[in-house]
């Protein structure tokens, strides 16, 4: 396709007769078909939901970002790195851990019938 500045005022207005003949056409047509033009759906198109982060995964990047900074320029890290608080592991308690086991073991001996 040549530049626009190759091109001669002749073509130019050419060019630009076209062009508005296709922005009336699609105006019908998206008058016909009763839809809105590319160009409005695009603006009214729905934002994505904002990310949000906690404070406690800012403070990580920001010590990480600190450090790396202060490795490059060859200083001591003036921030102390931030500890994660680690949750705790979570437990099953017997209980629920023996309802599973007698509910896996029925299932198990129902299949084992039905392949008989």
């Amino acid at each position: 396709m040549s530049s626009i500045a190759n091109l001669s005022v002749q073509q130019l207005r050419r060019a630009v007769t076209l062009k508005e003949k296709i922005q009336s056409l699609e105006k019908k047509l998206s008058q016909l078909l009763g839809s809105t033009s590319s160009l409005e759906a695009e603006v009214q198109a729905p934002k994505k939901k904002k990310f949000t982060m906690s404070a406690a995964a800012k403070a990580k990047i920001s010590a990480a970002a600190t450090a790396r900074w202060a490795r490059v320029k060859g200083a001591a890290p003036a921030v102390k790195a931030v500890k994660a608080v680690k949750k705790g592991k979570r437990t099953m308690s017997a209980a629920a851990k023996a309802k599973i086991s007698a509910k896996l073991k029925k299932a198990w001996a129902l299949r084992k019938a039905a392949k008989k």
